[in-house]
């Protein structure tokens, strides 16, 4: 078996031109599908920026709400029942909105507001620079510094700005686990500035941020919450909520998905078309093989050596081509949104299977069709 293994690997790498073929058609597939899924993931990813950066176990909302940023007013009694529910250890309020700041420079530039519990600051950022107690301070803010910190004139402590005829004062710096996907900059205030401050209808709530006394506790709050109107969701279940809405409720995930399959039939048409071209090439030495004794079986483990050898190698150069660029994109433009997972190398993998199994089917059928004696036609 290794001297029938021997053989197919020289015949494959000794057509360096089909070889190259098979190698840049496999590479340029998975490159294309892992770029389109990883967009897709960096999406997904920073449309829940929210919910991951404030950490929050449960989230109590409007049933109405698909996205973060969909914010539906919660009366004050919600969060009045939320906190005499069985199992709730504390439930606080959080703000979150849109507003549109003037900085010193005379520009305006819109930005996230995030209005953080007065009493406890549940949700509050770990900081860079000054301390979490100055945001008690008159007029304070905390600017989250991700890839949209330069958009707020890459801002220091004490930088001053303007919100809504309000003067704000800039207090600390803090760190984000994920940044946002609109392209705005983020503040954080407490909850009681930050309605004061923003214009707002006759609720200002925005949720219901809970913490279960224990991980039983967690589906008696979600039903109890549901009975009075609303929903509750923990923070896994609200991130696959904003992932499903963006998936199946916007056009982001259907053109995705038509990229991913245009990239796939590419990757299909030349793999398929160049290693039918390469079988057509060798037939002859094919029907020597088996002229000299070579069994049926023994050509087929040839060609599925080839395919694979084909295809695992052009799914390393895509995906190393692929990462790199991100690599790359991300580091000229931070605001890139691109996140590569176990997801999108698992779905390349599987198309580039599907792809070789495809590609060895064709070529098993002609080789297996050829007969010894045909090598002797003149």
């Amino acid at each position: 078996m290794s001297g029938i293994l021997r053989i197919a690997f020289k015949l494959l790498v000794n057509d360096k031109a089909k070889f190259t073929a098979l190698l840049v058609g496999n590479a340029f597939a998975v490159f294309l599908m892992v770029q389109m899924t990883s967009i897709f993931s960096g999406v997904l990813a920073r449309s829940a920026a929210t919910v991951t950066n404030v950490g929050a176990k449960i989230w109590v909302m409007d049933p109405a709400v698909n996205t973060v940023a969909n914010t539906i007013p919660l009366p004050d009694y919600v969060l009045d029942a939320v906190r005499s529910i069985n199992g709730v250890k504390y439930a606080v309020p959080l703000y979150s909105g849109g507003a549109l700041v003037k900085l010193r420079s005379g520009n305006y530039q819109s930005v996230s507001v995030i209005g953080l519990d007065d009493a406890s600051l549940f949700g509050r950022p770990d900081l860079y620079e000054g301390r979490i107690e100055d945001i008690y301070a008159e007029n304070a803010f905390i600017i989250v510094h991700d890839e949209e910190f330069p958009k707020f004139e890459n801002p220091t402590i004490g930088s001053e700005f303007e919100l809504n005829d309000h003067r704000g004062i800039i207090v600390g710096i803090a760190k984000a686990t994920t940044s946002g996907l609109f392209g705005i900059p983020t503040l954080y205030t407490t909850f009681t500035r930050s309605v004061e401050y923003i214009p707002s209808l006759r609720y200002t709530i925005s949720y219901i941020l809970v913490e279960p006394k224990t991980g039983a506790a967690i589906s008696s709050i979600e039903n109890e919450v549901r009975r009075i109107g609303y929903t509750a969701l923990t923070d896994e279940e609200f991130i696959g909520k904003i992932s499903q809405f963006y998936i199946f409720k916007t056009g982001l995930g259907m053109n995705i998905m038509i990229m991913t399959v245009i990239s796939f039939i590419v990757g299909l048409s030349i793999s398929s078309q160049t290693f039918y071209s390469f079988i057509l090439e060798n037939l002859e030495k094919f029907a020597a093989l088996k002229a000299i004794g070579a069994k049926g079986q023994e050509l087929i483990y040839m060609i599925l050596f080839q395919t694979t050898l084909t295809c695992l190698t052009g799914y390393g150069l895509g995906i190393g081509l692929s990462t790199s660029l991100i690599a790359i994109a991300k580091y000229r433009l931070p605001d890139y949104a691109s996140k590569i997972t176990y997801w999108n190398l698992g779905v390349a993998l599987i198309m580039v299977v599907i792809i070789g199994a495809i590609s060895s089917v064709i070529g098993i059928r002609k080789v297996l069709r050829i007969e010894p004696f045909d090598i002797f036609r003149s």
